[in-house]
């Protein structure tokens, strides 16, 4: 039996959702596949595809914004390692804005 390195013919790629408020600095795209790595590289890697994303979801002092959620298969990377935070094959990133009421 073969087993293949990645699902997308031996490619290996961390799926990022990006909601609709971010989606113009993805030229509309809703999912954008990066290649694995820790938080701090999809992000750079994001930036470098799409430049200024990186200023919407890191603050001054290169962590989160606090208005931004982001999650690693569900997991909330906060009380994970942040930036830190290890994104392999398969896997999925997803930045949720927080919504604020009033």
């Amino acid at each position: 039996m073969r087993l293949e390195a990645g699902k997308n013919g031996g490619k290996l790629s961390v799926q990022v959702r990006i909601p609709t408020v971010f989606r113009k600095y993805t030229d509309q795209q809703g999912v954008v596949e990066v290649d694995p790595g820790t938080l701090a590289s999809v992000v750079d890697q994001l930036e470098g595809r799409y430049p200024g994303i990186k200023g919407q979801l890191l603050n001054g002092d290169g962590q989160f914004h606090r208005f931004v959620n982001v999650y690693v298969n569900d997991e909330d990377v906060r009380y994970l390692k942040k930036l830190d935070t290890k994104a392999d094959d398969g896997d999925e990133v997803s930045l949720l804005p927080s919504v604020a009421g009033g």
